[in-house]
């Protein structure tokens, strides 16, 4: 069966309009994305070799692109073909266009029996899942949650912890780089010349996670750095679209205070930040401490340019959220908190991962 393209959104050229004929045309929109999604569904039996499945659940995200969501995605289907239910992708493909709130109005309108959104903390956000509770579809909020709301469950990565870990590493590369300076020079970490340690944070991100990572930061830090003097510091990143990630942090590169360190939270954010070292010549003179594991991240620290970087169990978070949204269901609860497993890639055991994504090719 062919399926039918979305509407391309238009809600930005909307503004000019009276706010009822801007209302009317929203709602419209959200309308005919509903008639698309229930023609899409209804299509879903076929392409699965005509089984019949218990459940249909929605997984909503902003970015399609990065094989950080492709990777819960495939865990996430995986899990649920084990139970018999059909997992779907609202923004992998007829959506794209439609930002997360958008999809969620979709979602819920269109009646699916679970939905798994990146959410934040933002009081739209927070109403959307409370109307999906009120209809009796649970939620599961991934990697970016809602606390406020009536979410069933929260599937991530624990914050404090991972803080703990970007917070010890950079005091080891502060360390290491020091130990390799002369008398003659100024050495990072000492009295005259401070460590700079940064933490790219998203300008948008509503949510808490970011303010308990830096804590887990800070605190490790204040713990592991002995004498050694280390200024820790957040930046901002407009995380609007690909190209403004990318100009925000070039920006850190064309201004003459550029940290030691730079510390990233998610894919996109260490590949840009990785080309910016290697395009303004900084290699060997910023560390990077990346997020995930890409072929680019992977082989970034087997020339030495990323110092190290964070691997998430990203399928086991797709099977999580199949499990919470299944659990729910037939239990009617489930465990607040999912947390995947998270190990840390450096020079050390970068050439495992690489095998293994080498291997993994082949097949």
């Amino acid at each position: 069966m062919e399926k039918t393209e979305a509407p391309e959104r238009y809600f930005s050229g909307l503004a000019f309009l009276p706010p009822v004929l801007t209302a009317v045309c929203i709602m419209l929109t959200v309308v005919m994305a509903v008639y698309v999604l229930w023609f899409y569904q209804g299509s879903y039996q076929e392409e699965g070799n005509g089984e019949t499945y218990d459940r249909y659940y929605m997984m909503i995200t902003q970015d399609n692109k990065s094989s950080f969501w492709q990777s819960i995605y495939q865990g996430a289907s995986e899990r649920a073909r084990e139970e018999n239910v059909y997992v779907d992708w609202l923004g992998n493909d007829q959506f794209r266009n439609y930002s997360v709130e958008e999809q969620m109005q979709v979602a819920i309108a269109s009646g699916v029996d679970g939905i798994i959104v990146t959410a934040s903390e933002s009081e739209e956000m927070t109403a959307l899942i409370d109307q999906a509770a009120a209809k009796g579809i649970p939620v599961v909020t991934l990697y970016g949650d809602n606390t406020q709301s009536a979410r069933c469950s929260f599937v991530g990565v624990g914050s404090y912890n991972l803080g703990r870990e970007y917070g010890r590493q950079a005091v080891k590369i502060v360390q290491e780089r020091h130990a390799f300076t002369t008398d003659e020079e100024i050495g990072l970490g000492t009295i005259d010349r401070p460590a700079r340690v940064t933490l790219l944070v998203n300008a948008y991100a509503k949510g808490l996670d970011q303010n308990i990572l830096y804590s887990g930061i800070q605190e490790a830090i204040e713990q592991e750095r002995g004498d050694t003097v280390i200024e820790l510091s957040l930046r901002s990143v407009d995380d609007t679209n690909d190209f403004s990630v990318e100009e925000s942090i070039r920006d850190i590169f064309m201004e003459g205070d550029i940290p030691d360190v730079l510390i990233c939270l998610n894919e996109l954010n260490t590949t840009c930040t990785y080309q910016a070292v290697v395009d303004y010549n900084k290699v060997g003179m910023v560390s990077i401490l990346g997020h995930y594991i890409s072929d680019t991240i992977l082989n970034a620290i087997d020339r030495n340019v990323i110092y190290a970087t964070v691997d998430i169990d990203t399928p086991q978070m797709g099977g999580f959220c199949i499990d919470a949204l299944q659990e729910y269901h037939d239990l009617g609860y489930t465990s607040q908190y999912f947390t995947a497993d998270i190990s840390l890639v450096s020079k050390d055991n970068v050439d495992a991962y690489l095998e293994r994504e080498e291997a993994q090719d082949d097949e």
